[in-house]
């Protein structure tokens, strides 16, 4: 940011990411309390085919785990909630998405408005399901857990 940064307002984006094909379904709300994400939750429910099942990997960020929310997914059949370790927001492939965005898109704009601003990742999101590809891991799986533990060691060592 330089000295005359002026932040024009936030909004919230919620993405959910398919990993066969890279196309996202993505949302922008006012606030991220638990009513967007049921919201949201509702728009991947409706978008995804009835005969699929939905696995949706989230960071511990409180709305996500809200009461209201546990609730309706536990009288969902096919949805799943599968949450990331503390810290580790980086085992969620819709990360690399927003990493993207952010590069691409976010980080020399210059929005005068919220209203510019989700605009701009509407178009975004519409511009990049034209041509999805989907994300993929750059490590093996072993090498993914074998950092995890390694991370843990630390945290556990770091905490006696």
């Amino acid at each position: 940011m330089t000295h005359d940064y002026k932040r024009n307002g936030t909004t919230s984006l919620f993405v959910a990411l398919d990993m066969a094909s890279g196309k996202v379904i993505g949302e922008t709300y006012k606030r991220h309390r638990h009513q967007e994400v049921l919201k949201f939750l509702g728009q991947v429910d409706k978008a995804v085919p009835k005969d699929q099942q939905i696995h949706i990997i989230l960071d511990n960020y409180a709305t996500h785990k809200h009461a209201k929310v546990i609730h309706w997914i536990e009288r969902q059949k096919r949805i799943f909630l599968h949450f990331t370790p503390t810290s580790a927001s980086w085992l969620n492939l819709v990360e690399r998405f927003f990493s993207t965005l952010t590069q691409k898109q976010l980080r020399r704009g210059v929005f005068h408005s919220v209203k510019d601003l989700e605009m701009c990742l509407k178009d975004y999101i519409e511009t990049y399901n034209q041509d999805p590809r989907p994300l993929v891991w750059t490590k093996s799986a072993s090498n993914i857990l074998e950092k995890v533990e390694r991370a843990r060691q630390a945290l556990a060592a770091a905490s006696t």
